[in-house]
Protein backbone atom coordinates (compact mmCIF):
# COMPACT_ATOMS: atom_id res chain seq x y z
CA UNK A 1 0.00 0.00 0.00
CA UNK A 2 2.03 2.82 -1.47
CA UNK A 3 2.13 5.88 -2.94
CA UNK A 4 4.90 9.13 -3.28
CA UNK A 5 3.50 10.64 -6.49
CA UNK A 6 7.14 12.34 -6.63
CA UNK A 7 8.65 9.84 -8.86
CA UNK A 8 10.14 12.29 -11.07
CA UNK A 9 12.05 14.62 -7.95
CA UNK A 10 15.40 12.95 -6.37
CA UNK A 11 14.23 12.17 -2.64
CA UNK A 12 16.04 14.05 0.56
CA UNK A 13 16.02 10.60 2.29
CA UNK A 14 16.09 7.42 0.45
CA UNK A 15 15.91 3.89 3.30
CA UNK A 16 17.25 1.25 1.49
CA UNK A 17 17.22 -2.58 3.04
CA UNK A 18 16.78 -0.96 6.60
CA UNK A 19 17.14 -3.66 9.00
CA UNK A 20 18.25 -2.98 12.50
CA UNK A 21 18.02 -5.74 15.63
CA UNK A 22 18.74 -5.77 19.21
CA UNK A 23 20.18 -9.38 19.68
CA UNK A 24 17.15 -11.81 18.72
CA UNK A 25 14.40 -8.76 18.66
CA UNK A 26 13.95 -7.39 15.06
CA UNK A 27 13.11 -4.12 15.06
CA UNK A 28 13.25 -2.93 11.55
CA UNK A 29 12.09 -5.23 8.76
CA UNK A 30 13.98 -4.61 5.42
CA UNK A 31 12.43 -0.84 5.68
CA UNK A 32 12.54 0.91 1.98
CA UNK A 33 11.05 4.13 1.41
CA UNK A 34 11.69 7.28 -0.48
CA UNK A 35 11.27 10.81 0.76
CA UNK A 36 10.53 13.66 -1.12
CA UNK A 37 11.34 17.87 -0.64
CA UNK A 38 8.15 19.44 1.00
CA UNK A 39 6.70 16.61 2.32
CA UNK A 40 4.79 16.36 5.43
CA UNK A 41 5.50 12.78 6.68
CA UNK A 42 3.37 11.52 9.44
CA UNK A 43 5.30 8.66 10.69
CA UNK A 44 3.08 6.47 12.89
CA UNK A 45 2.68 2.92 14.72
CA UNK A 46 1.90 1.38 17.68
CA UNK A 47 4.78 1.37 20.75
CA UNK A 48 7.07 -0.68 19.87
CA UNK A 49 6.85 -0.40 16.44
CA UNK A 50 10.09 0.91 15.23
CA UNK A 51 9.20 4.66 14.57
CA UNK A 52 12.00 5.93 17.43
CA UNK A 53 15.11 3.26 15.76
CA UNK A 54 14.34 4.70 12.65
CA UNK A 55 14.04 8.59 13.46
CA UNK A 56 17.37 7.93 15.68
CA UNK A 57 19.45 5.88 12.79
CA UNK A 58 18.07 9.06 10.74
CA UNK A 59 19.88 11.50 13.42
CA UNK A 60 23.33 9.59 13.34
CA UNK A 61 22.40 8.38 17.03
CA UNK A 62 22.26 4.26 15.59
CA UNK A 63 24.83 3.55 13.14
CA UNK A 64 25.09 -0.46 13.60
CA UNK A 65 22.63 -1.10 10.71
CA UNK A 66 21.86 -3.41 7.85
CA UNK A 67 20.67 -1.44 4.67
CA UNK A 68 21.29 2.02 2.95
CA UNK A 69 20.23 5.54 4.40
CA UNK A 70 21.00 8.22 2.14
CA UNK A 71 20.24 11.84 3.32
CA UNK A 72 20.66 14.26 -0.27
CA UNK A 73 22.89 11.84 -1.40
CA UNK A 74 24.84 11.63 1.51
CA UNK A 75 25.45 8.25 2.61
CA UNK A 76 24.82 8.39 6.92
CA UNK A 77 27.10 6.18 7.69
CA UNK A 78 29.83 7.47 5.81
CA UNK A 79 29.58 11.29 7.09
CA UNK A 80 26.66 11.32 9.78
CA UNK A 81 28.28 14.57 11.13
CA UNK A 82 27.49 16.01 6.94
CA UNK A 83 23.92 14.76 7.54
CA UNK A 84 23.53 15.81 11.17
CA UNK A 85 24.32 19.43 9.52
CA UNK A 86 20.99 19.17 7.30
CA UNK A 87 19.13 18.20 10.21
CA UNK A 88 16.51 19.38 12.91
CA UNK A 89 15.80 17.39 15.57
CA UNK A 90 13.12 17.95 18.28
CA UNK A 91 12.98 14.90 20.71
CA UNK A 92 9.78 13.55 22.89
CA UNK A 93 12.42 14.08 25.92
CA UNK A 94 14.98 15.92 25.97
CA UNK A 95 17.36 17.26 28.95
CA UNK A 96 17.95 20.56 28.84
CA UNK A 97 20.64 22.27 31.30
CA UNK A 98 18.52 23.82 33.44
CA UNK A 99 20.79 25.82 34.68
CA UNK A 100 21.32 28.42 31.71
CA UNK A 101 18.53 30.55 30.09
CA UNK A 102 16.89 30.06 26.86
CA UNK A 103 19.58 32.56 24.97
CA UNK A 104 22.01 30.96 26.69
CA UNK A 105 21.11 27.42 25.53
CA UNK A 106 20.18 28.28 21.91
CA UNK A 107 24.00 30.49 21.83
CA UNK A 108 25.06 27.01 22.83
CA UNK A 109 23.28 25.03 19.93
CA UNK A 110 24.56 28.01 17.52
CA UNK A 111 28.00 27.56 18.37
CA UNK A 112 27.33 23.67 17.78
CA UNK A 113 25.88 24.65 14.14
CA UNK A 114 28.77 27.20 13.61
CA UNK A 115 26.43 29.83 12.99
CA UNK A 116 27.24 33.48 12.61
CA UNK A 117 26.22 35.27 15.75
CA UNK A 118 25.20 38.23 14.04
CA UNK A 119 22.70 36.07 12.31
CA UNK A 120 21.97 33.52 15.56
CA UNK A 121 21.45 36.58 17.93
CA UNK A 122 18.31 38.03 16.35
CA UNK A 123 16.96 34.99 15.03
CA UNK A 124 16.91 33.26 18.35
CA UNK A 125 15.26 36.41 20.25
CA UNK A 126 12.85 36.48 17.43
CA UNK A 127 11.74 33.10 17.65
CA UNK A 128 11.33 33.56 21.70
CA UNK A 129 9.05 36.74 20.94
CA UNK A 130 6.63 34.84 18.72
CA UNK A 131 6.58 32.14 21.39
CA UNK A 132 5.75 34.08 23.65
CA UNK A 133 8.94 34.11 25.67
CA UNK A 134 10.22 37.22 25.27
CA UNK A 135 9.91 38.15 29.22
CA UNK A 136 11.79 34.84 30.17
CA UNK A 137 15.16 35.14 27.80
CA UNK A 138 17.10 35.75 30.67
CA UNK A 139 15.44 33.35 33.23
CA UNK A 140 17.09 30.26 34.24
CA UNK A 141 14.92 27.55 33.24
CA UNK A 142 14.56 25.08 35.60
CA UNK A 143 11.63 27.42 36.43
CA UNK A 144 10.58 26.62 33.15
CA UNK A 145 6.91 24.63 32.62
CA UNK A 146 7.21 21.43 30.35
CA UNK A 147 5.47 23.61 27.32
CA UNK A 148 7.84 26.70 27.68
CA UNK A 149 11.20 24.20 27.57
CA UNK A 150 9.36 22.55 24.57
CA UNK A 151 9.57 25.86 23.06
CA UNK A 152 12.76 26.18 23.59
CA UNK A 153 13.68 22.19 21.90
CA UNK A 154 11.28 23.73 18.61
CA UNK A 155 13.51 26.57 18.66
CA UNK A 156 16.27 24.95 19.04
CA UNK A 157 15.87 22.35 16.13
CA UNK A 158 14.94 24.91 13.22
CA UNK A 159 17.65 27.43 14.44
CA UNK A 160 20.38 26.42 11.60
CA UNK A 161 17.59 26.52 8.98
CA UNK A 162 17.98 22.96 8.16
CA UNK A 163 16.76 21.16 4.88
CA UNK A 164 15.03 18.23 7.24
CA UNK A 165 13.25 18.30 10.40
CA UNK A 166 12.55 15.92 12.49
CA UNK A 167 9.57 16.19 14.93
CA UNK A 168 8.82 13.40 17.54
CA UNK A 169 5.50 14.62 19.59
CA UNK A 170 6.35 18.36 19.29
CA UNK A 171 3.27 19.00 20.73
CA UNK A 172 3.81 17.80 24.29
CA UNK A 173 2.88 20.09 27.02
CA UNK A 174 2.36 22.75 24.58
CA UNK A 175 -0.92 25.32 24.99
CA UNK A 176 -3.53 25.36 22.63
CA UNK A 177 -2.49 28.71 20.85
CA UNK A 178 1.21 27.46 20.71
CA UNK A 179 -0.14 24.11 18.96
CA UNK A 180 -1.70 26.23 16.53
CA UNK A 181 1.16 27.87 15.98
CA UNK A 182 3.61 24.92 15.20
CA UNK A 183 0.63 23.80 12.87
CA UNK A 184 0.69 26.85 10.67
CA UNK A 185 5.12 26.50 11.09
CA UNK A 186 4.90 23.31 9.43
CA UNK A 187 2.84 23.94 6.42
CA UNK A 188 5.03 27.00 5.52
CA UNK A 189 8.72 25.44 6.35
CA UNK A 190 7.11 23.10 3.50
CA UNK A 191 5.93 25.59 1.32
CA UNK A 192 9.40 26.76 1.55
CA UNK A 193 10.41 23.45 0.46
CA UNK A 194 11.38 21.59 3.81
CA UNK A 195 10.71 17.82 4.39
CA UNK A 196 9.42 17.34 7.79
CA UNK A 197 9.63 13.53 9.36
CA UNK A 198 6.42 14.07 11.77
CA UNK A 199 6.13 10.76 14.51
CA UNK A 200 3.16 11.19 16.94
CA UNK A 201 0.63 9.22 18.70
CA UNK A 202 -2.13 12.29 18.28
CA UNK A 203 -3.68 10.93 15.04
CA UNK A 204 -6.43 13.93 14.63
CA UNK A 205 -3.15 16.05 14.70
CA UNK A 206 -1.35 13.69 12.26
CA UNK A 207 -4.36 13.72 10.32
CA UNK A 208 -4.55 17.29 9.52
CA UNK A 209 -0.34 18.19 9.11
CA UNK A 210 0.37 15.21 6.89
CA UNK A 211 0.08 15.06 3.20
CA UNK A 212 1.69 11.83 3.31
CA UNK A 213 1.08 9.31 6.29
CA UNK A 214 3.44 5.97 6.77
CA UNK A 215 2.18 3.42 9.08
CA UNK A 216 4.90 1.25 10.25
CA UNK A 217 3.86 -1.95 12.58
CA UNK A 218 6.55 -4.97 13.98
CA UNK A 219 9.13 -3.31 12.20
CA UNK A 220 6.93 -3.47 8.46
CA UNK A 221 5.13 -0.42 6.69
CA UNK A 222 1.49 -1.53 6.33
CA UNK A 223 0.39 1.54 4.66
CA UNK A 224 2.14 4.64 2.92
CA UNK A 225 -0.37 7.50 1.32
CA UNK A 226 -2.09 10.35 1.62
CA UNK A 227 -5.02 10.15 4.18
CA UNK A 228 -7.49 9.98 1.30
CA UNK A 229 -5.92 7.70 -0.57
CA UNK A 230 -5.91 5.59 3.37
CA UNK A 231 -9.01 6.15 3.37
CA UNK A 232 -10.72 4.88 0.31
CA UNK A 233 -8.12 1.63 0.48
CA UNK A 234 -9.25 1.43 3.72
CA UNK A 235 -13.09 1.91 3.88
CA UNK A 236 -12.52 3.90 6.89
CA UNK A 237 -13.10 7.62 7.94
CA UNK A 238 -10.80 8.47 10.51
CA UNK A 239 -7.03 7.92 10.60
CA UNK A 240 -7.26 6.44 13.78
CA UNK A 241 -9.84 3.77 12.75
CA UNK A 242 -7.60 3.54 9.70
CA UNK A 243 -4.36 2.99 12.63
CA UNK A 244 -6.79 -0.12 14.76
CA UNK A 245 -7.47 -1.68 11.65
CA UNK A 246 -3.95 -2.30 10.14
CA UNK A 247 -2.35 -3.05 13.87
CA UNK A 248 -4.83 -5.43 14.54
CA UNK A 249 -6.55 -3.56 17.43
CA UNK A 250 -9.80 -2.97 16.37
CA UNK A 251 -11.35 -4.28 19.88
CA UNK A 252 -10.14 -1.24 21.24
CA UNK A 253 -14.03 -0.89 22.64
CA UNK A 254 -14.08 -4.65 24.35
CA UNK A 255 -10.15 -3.56 26.02
CA UNK A 256 -12.30 -0.71 27.63
CA UNK A 257 -15.08 -2.48 28.95
CA UNK A 258 -12.47 -4.79 30.76
CA UNK A 259 -10.83 -2.00 31.97
CA UNK A 260 -14.01 -0.66 33.70
CA UNK A 261 -14.88 -4.02 34.33
CA UNK A 262 -12.18 -4.41 36.62
CA UNK A 263 -14.03 -1.69 39.00
CA UNK A 264 -16.99 -3.98 39.23
CA UNK A 265 -17.39 -7.39 41.29
CA UNK A 266 -18.23 -9.71 39.50
CA UNK A 267 -21.66 -10.11 38.52
CA UNK A 268 -22.29 -7.14 40.75
CA UNK A 269 -22.77 -3.40 40.86
CA UNK A 270 -19.71 -0.56 40.71
CA UNK A 271 -18.88 -0.18 44.31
Amino acid sequence: MTETGNESVNPVIRISGLSKSYGAKQVLNNIDLAIYPGQVIGYIGPNGAGKSTTVKILCGLISDFEGEVLVNGVNIQQDPVAVKKMIGYVPELAELYEVLTPLEFLELMAGLYQLDPAISRPRMEKMLLAFGLGANMQQRMDTFSKGMRQKVLLIAGILHDPSIIILDEPLSGLDANSVIIVKELISRLAKEGKTIFYCSHMMDVVEKVSDRIVLINQGSILADGSFESLQEQMGAGSLERIFSQLTATDNLSDTASELIGAFRKEGGAHE
